[in-house]
């Protein structure tokens, strides 16, 4: 696989191209697009066929205007690519800089907004372009780096996907990196239960209250025929890692018994991890669950 990282100056190249490092990817920084056939070439040629990632951005001067026509030659020579643009608003790349106290190479002695302006017109094409757009606007460089793990940890190594399942509580909104989430709040509530209410959905008083409903057997059975499915197409699709989140209201019952279930039905097939976010959450403010 061969990886063409460009975009916005401050949406996360760096963080990127480091992340990928991390995942085994043979990196190269800053690479001027008349270059771009001949390594791409080099690595097609490389008996080990190593995953190769590039950034080219407008650090190479007038040798960024090349990229079109570099591009255009890789389609024509049949050379496999895909090409990722990281972007992210206005105000945010703006923060970003001023973050840093650097200015922006576009406009060295101006206002940061205006070498922003400029690099997004000379950059609009390229966008077109693009395979897969990210935008980090609202991404910490954790959450990059998870994404980057997800979509392309398996085409590095070959590592197997990994379940990550998330309960929650709707109150506190769900969690921002779910690629599913499922909503629980519709079977019993153990809060009304005054013996249950203080305890979370990991006791198995309060798990049996939530798993031995015939509602909740049918959820289950629906929920785990389709997670059957889906799962084998994600990592098809080149996830490493697939976050599924269970919520009811408060995250501290029924979404926990619901989660603890599912992951004791996959953990003998797919790496499991389980959190329970909001578990403690409303016990210590006193809220409802």
């Amino acid at each position: 696989m061969l990886l063409l990282i460009t975009g916005m100056s401050g949406a996360g190249k760096t963080v990127a191209l480091k992340s990928l490092e991390e995942l085994g990817f043979f990196c190269v920084d800053n690479l001027p697009p008349v270059l771009l056939e001949k390594f791409a070439e080099l690595i097609r040629q490389s008996a080990a066929a190593p995953n190769a990632a590039v950034v080219v951005d407008l650090r190479g001067g007038p040798f960024f205007d090349d990229l079109l026509s570099a591009l255009e030659t890789l389609d024509e020579r049949e050379i496999g690519y895909l090409l990722v643009f990281l972007e992210a608003r206005d105000d945010v790349l703006i923060a970003r800089y001023k973050a840093a106290r650097k200015p922006h190479p576009l406009a060295p002695d101006r206002p940061v907004g205006e070498g922003i302006a400029r690099e997004r017109a000379m950059l609009a094409d390229v966008r077109r372009r693009a395979d897969q757009v990210i935008d980090t606007s609202e991404m910490r460089p954790e959450d990059l780096r998870a994404l980057l793990a997800r979509r392309f940890a398996p085409a590095a190594g070959g590592v197997k996907m990994r379940l990550h399942l998330v309960s929650f509580g709707f109150k506190y909104g769900p969690p921002p990196d779910a690629d599913l989430v499922f909503d629980v709040r519709f079977l019993p509530n153990p809060h009304y239960v005054p013996e249950l209410r203080p305890k979370p959905g990991t006791d198995p008083d309060v798990a049996a209250y939530v798993l031995d409903r015939p509602e909740t057997g049918q959820l289950m059975n629906r929920l785990i025929d389709f997670l059957e499915f889906v799962l084998p197409q994600y990592e098809r699709e080149g996830k490493a890692e697939l976050v599924v989140a269970v919520g009811c209201t408060g995250g501290r019952h029924r979404s926990v018994a619901v989660a603890e279930a599912i992951a004791r039905h996959f953990a003998d097939r797919w790496p499991t991890k389980i959190i329970h976010r909001d578990v403690d959450r409303g016990r210590r403010s006193g809220e409802d669950a």
